[in-house]
């Protein structure tokens, strides 16, 4: 189901274990997400073909009116996008304080890495992602290998 077209007020969100992830994922890795949507409504949405308007409103009503049990949030990794639906549940849950916990996954080479919520917090201020790799520039040379813009950039 989209998660742009779900009515917030539908029963089965009530107090549930929603799952939100990418479309494209399901189309690419449609096992490892049928196990992450077990005993959990499943929302899927892309936000570069449908844009980020209204994605945390959308999220924040659902919380608001469903009082959902706990978010997963399962994305490809280094798509911008994607991105966009782990910090728009981090958004969501911020902006309704009702205390409702998160877990991210991002896929990786058809494996599931779970990553902090305070990572993707962090990845939103540059400046401190610039001086993380200061201190650790190993991280360069893990992001050449999984990054085709990183490559290309060695290279050009």
């Amino acid at each position: 189901m989209k998660l742009l077209e779900v009515w917030v007020k539908a029963p089965f969100l009530r107090e549930a274990s929603i799952l939100i992830s990418s479309e494209c994922l399901w189309q690419l890795h449609r096992e490892i997400c049928g196990n992450f949507s077990r005993n959990r409504v499943s929302l899927t949405i892309c936000p570069e073909r449908e844009g980020c308007k209204g994605i945390v409103s959308k999220l924040a009503t659902i919380i608001r009116t469903s009082n959902p049990k706990d978010f997963t949030v399962l994305t490809m990794e280094g798509s911008p996008h994607c991105f966009l639906l782990h910090t728009s549940v981090l958004q969501a849950l911020f902006l309704t304080g009702m205390g409702i916990k998160s877990r991210h996954f991002v896929l990786l080479e058809g494996i599931p890495l779970e990553i902090q919520p305070d990572a993707i917090r962090t990845a939103r201020y540059l400046h401190l992602v610039d001086r993380i790799i200061r201190k650790c520039p190993d991280a360069l040379d893990e992001l050449g290998k999984i990054s085709h813009e990183k490559t290309d950039a060695m290279e050009g």
